[in-house]
């Protein structure tokens, strides 16, 4: 392997590093040397990027004076991966890679690849991952990869049992895995309506009983009814919406939080909006696009739950109003519609508080409604020739390789089963009155793998995964 050279952007400060420790780092190449491979970074870089080295700058260690370091404990390859990463990249790794990919995150700390390697986690590496983080006390990727596998410990129990200690097996047993939830998405809010109401119920399917169970009642302030529906960290997040038959907007946002099995008000966006697109990513959820006053809107906002406070970004290229929107890979797509016959679809870039068009889609009579992101792929669902929404069509589109491929024949999209689609592990959940229909994802096509119990309501339904304590589910 060749030296690497990195020549990196540069600001007059270091970002995320206290100056007082690094005075010049702004300007200073720093030469690391790992396995006998020479890499050449600026200090900023580095300090910005690794918790290993902004500690060691902030130490006034000898080191910190020295123009070359010796990394003794680590393989080139890892570093080469993660120096990828952090400038950006998205490296699919083999087995090797991922061992001294893991080996380097956990001991330079560097948060951006082990956030990739959580990304990059499949029914074929999960165990690998698993081990190996186990093994350097990677925790982060350590619980996700635990939690794959218990998504899909039906699949994967025989190889678990055959692979790994008892210690690791332990762990992933002693985790609940995500169920599939489902509430109304017709249910407003208003004197009109009783607190206890069986459309007011947030249910969840036992899928050991095939039985829809209530898991909580919505607060009586808060409507579904061409709401923001998405669940981050493991909370259900309800903002915006619309009540009575003039569709006036609500001013109420809610959080309910399995662990305390309560529900919290959350502050509302500045712009009261309905008909959004929500979705959580990271820490933020994003509030896109919507109306107001019936009223198509292009802003977007985003709410930091860690502060609690909500705050503009940037706004959508157009105005769009429950524009279909996915996260994949730790990244937020949605689909904008530019007439005629064309799907476009952009990333939100959010180091650039901005919206980049990654691809566009072009079929006759066809627009994308719905999309769905697993793994690297996005898949569109659009719908049929001359309207027809009960024969839908499905495309994918490759983040990594950027290229499209369609997914062979019509897909039953009863009722808007397809509509309510849900990734788990390498599964997708659809659902309707009718039934509820769980594909399994094989070289990219979807096929029919076990049909369940349909949702005990009429109408159209929001669905999303949690992970619920034993105390809840044994009510």
């Amino acid at each position: 392997m060749s030296a690497l050279s990195s020549e990196s952007e540069d600001g007059s400060s270091c970002d995320g590093a206290d100056e007082r420790y690094l005075p010049c780092c702004a300007s200073a190449k720093l030469t690391i040397v790992v396995g006998g491979t020479h890499f050449s970074e600026e200090k900023s870089f580095l300090v910005q990027s690794c918790d290993y080295f902004q500690a060691l700058y902030r130490s006034g260690m000898r080191e910190c004076r020295q123009e070359e370091i010796h990394l003794k404990y680590l393989r080139a390859r890892g570093f080469l991966i993660a120096l990828a990463v952090l400038r950006g990249e998205m490296p699919d790794l083999d087995g090797d890679d991922i061992v001294e990919a893991i080996e380097c995150a956990a001991f330079l700390q560097v948060a951006p690849l082990t956030k990739h390697l959580i990304n990059l986690t499949d029914s074929e590496n999960c165990l690998l991952m698993y081990h190996t983080a186990a093994t350097f006390g990677l925790m982060d990727l350590y619980h996700a990869a635990a939690l794959f596998i218990r998504n899909m410990y039906t699949d994967l129990e025989a190889e678990v049992k055959k692979s790994l200690p008892s210690e690791l097996i332990s762990y992933v047993e002693s985790l609940t895995p995500s169920v599939f939830v489902a509430v109304g998405a017709h249910v407003t809010c208003g004197s009109e309506e009783t607190v206890h109401a069986a459309s007011r119920t947030v249910c969840y399917l036992d899928e050991t009983s095939n039985n829809w169970k209530v898991l909580t009642d919505l607060p009586l302030e808060a409507s579904t009814s061409m709401a923001g529906v998405t669940v981050l960290h493991n909370k259900l997040y309800v903002v915006g919406g619309v009540h009575g038959l003039h569709k006036q907007v609500v001013n109420s946002s809610f959080c309910y939080s399995v662990e305390n099995n309560s529900w919290s008000r959350i502050s509302s966006p500045a712009q009261l909006r309905y008909n959004l697109s929500l979705v959580g990513v990271d820490d933020r959820l994003y509030a896109i696009g919507g109306e107001y006053e019936r009223m198509v809107m292009s802003s977007v906002e985003t709410y930091d739950i860690k502060t609690g406070r909500w705050g503009f970004a940037a706004h959508l290229p157009r105005p769009a109003a429950g524009a279909a929107c996915t996260k994949a890979m730790s990244r937020i797509f949605v689909c904008l519609w530019k007439p005629m016959e064309t799907t476009e679809i952009y990333e939100y870039l959010s180091g650039k508080d901005e919206w980049q068009l990654v691809t566009t889609l072009i079929r006759q009579q066809s627009y994308g409604h719905c999309m769905v992101g697993h793994r690297d792929n996005l898949y569109v669902m659009r719908n049929g020739p001359s309207d027809d929404f009960l024969r839908c069509l499905m495309d994918c589109y490759n983040l990594s390789s950027g290229q499209w491929s369609s997914l062979p024949g019509h897909f039953a999209n009863s009722k808007g089963s397809l509509f309510t689609a849900v990734v788990r592990g390498d599964s997708v959940l659809t659902l309707n009155r009718s039934m509820t229909l769980e594909f399994i994802i094989d070289s990219k096509n979807w096929k029919p793998r076990r049909q369940m119990k349909g949702f005990p309501r009429s109408g159209s339904v929001w669905t999303f995964l949690l992970r619920l304590p034993d105390a809840l589910t044994l009510q």
